[in-house]
């Protein structure tokens, strides 16, 4: 294993939809970014840069004093952090990994073991804001692992994201995530009806949104997606295919704590429809179309 390189160093696994806005600011900030995602051309702008692309997550991780990754499903993670071409064997000893990707808790405390033998720290610090949170900079951060590695980290993390937490040791940050997305679940179904049920009132629904958007039923949700469902524009900022990926999760996790999640239940059968009906693609706003009809 190689010496760590200069902090100013970063590896960036993944850079889809909220993935390329994050890495762009990195290298508005100054770092050094290197590269790898599995379809080239969604790093095209990054590259254009001056970012440097490596043709593996092996070389990508052997280039940063911090690696980041944030992929989509918990299969992907595992696949970029083990086996011989993963970052864990080829990250430089004394490197913070950080995964971003919203993943199983379980997962993330595995990582962090795994990453202590090899003399490596590692973070699990999945994110909620969306793609505008992501390009705007305003993401909230919630983060688990060692503190000292979390205090090394934040000031990179502060050149994505607003609202930064420390939650605790390994695992955390994802069980974090999960209470952030088991609110949103719920919550999505609420402003759906909310909607159609102004539209079936003979209501101007920009206008109740001025009203409801400020007051005690107001939400990132209801100001952020509540405009695009109007508009029909069901352009992801986060899939729906990995928003149903995250409640699976969270039931998942859940289950294991020995808690029922009967909001979550609901939300995820409905998204599931949403997904059979050829809406896996879509913004999580496109659930509103189930409602509209």
């Amino acid at each position: 294993m190689s010496m760590v390189p200069e902090n100013r160093s970063v590896g960036f696994v993944g850079t889809g939809v909220m993935g390329a806005s994050m890495a762009g600011h990195l290298i508005d900030a100054g770092y050094e970014l290197h590269v790898y995602t599995r379809t080239k051309a969604k790093a095209a702008d990054l590259l254009n840069r001056g970012a440097k692309w490596h043709d593996g997550v092996a070389g990508t991780a052997a280039a940063g004093a911090v690696i980041i990754t944030i992929v989509g499903f918990p299969a992907d993670v595992e696949e970029v952090y083990f086996g011989s071409d993963g970052i864990i064997e080829n990250a430089p000893k004394g490197a913070v990994l950080i995964d971003m990707t919203t993943s199983k808790p379980s997962l993330a405390v595995r990582i962090s073991k795994e990453a202590t033998k090899r003399g490596l720290a590692a973070l699990d610090a999945p994110v909620s804001g969306g793609d505008t949170g992501a390009r705007e900079a305003r993401l909230s951060i919630m983060a688990g692992g060692p503190k000292e590695a979390f205090d090394r980290a934040l000031p990179l993390l502060r050149v994505m994201g607003e609202n930064i937490v420390y939650q605790g040791p390994a695992g955390c940050g994802q069980h974090t995530k999960m209470a952030n997305q088991i609110a949103i679940a719920a919550g999505m179904l609420g402003v759906c009806e909310a909607l159609v049920y102004a539209k079936k009132a003979g209501l101007d629904q920009n206008t109740v949104l001025k009203s409801i958007g400020k007051g005690a039923a107001g939400s990132w949700s209801l100001s952020n997606l509540a405009p695009r469902m109007i508009k029909g524009d069901f352009e992801p900022g986060f899939y729906v295919k990995h928003f149903i990926k995250d409640m699976r999760i969270a039931l998942e996790s859940a289950a294991e704590l020995g808690f029922d999640t009967p909001g979550l239940d609901l939300a995820k059968r409905r998204y599931e429809q949403l997904a059979a009906e050829g809406g896996e693609d879509w913004g999580t706003q496109g659930l509103y179309t189930l409602y509209d009809r």
